[in-house]
C-alpha cells in the first residue's frame, strides 16, 4: 500500500505547537514549584492533595498559555482587524 506524503504544517500551526512545547516545560516547572511549596508547609500532607495541586496548576497555567498564544496569533494573522475596524461612521451621532 503507499504511503502518502504529510501534509506540511503551515506556519502558524508549527509555530502554535513550538510555543506549546515550551508551555509545557514551563507548566510542569510551575506544578513541580507549587508542590514543593505545598510539601514544605504542612507535615501532614496526603498525596491525594499534591496530586491535586500538581493537576490543578499544571493545567491552569497550560490553559492560559495555549490561550494567550491563540489570541497572539490570531491578531498576527490579521483575524481581529474587522472587530477593531474603527473607519465606518455611526449613523446617529455618539452614543450617550
Amino acid at each position: 500500500m503507499p504511503n502518502h506524503d504529510p501534509k506540511p504544517l503551515d506556519p502558524l500551526k508549527r509555530q502554535f505547537l513550538k510555543i506549546m512545547r515550551w508551555g509545557v516545560l514551563f507548566s510542569a516547572a510551575i506544578a513541580t514549584l507549587a508542590i514543593v511549596l505545598v510539601a514544605r508547609g504542612d507535615e501532614t500532607i496526603h498525596i491525594h492533595m499534591l496530586i491535586a495541586t500538581a493537576l490543578g496548576v499544571g493545567l491552569s497555567v497550560l490553559l492560559g498559555i495555549a490561550l494567550m498564544t491563540l489570541v497572539f496569533l490570531s491578531s498576527r494573522m490579521g483575524q481581529d482587524d474587522s472587530a477593531a475596524d474603527h473607519s465606518h461612521k455611526e449613523e446617529h451621532g455618539p452614543r450617550p
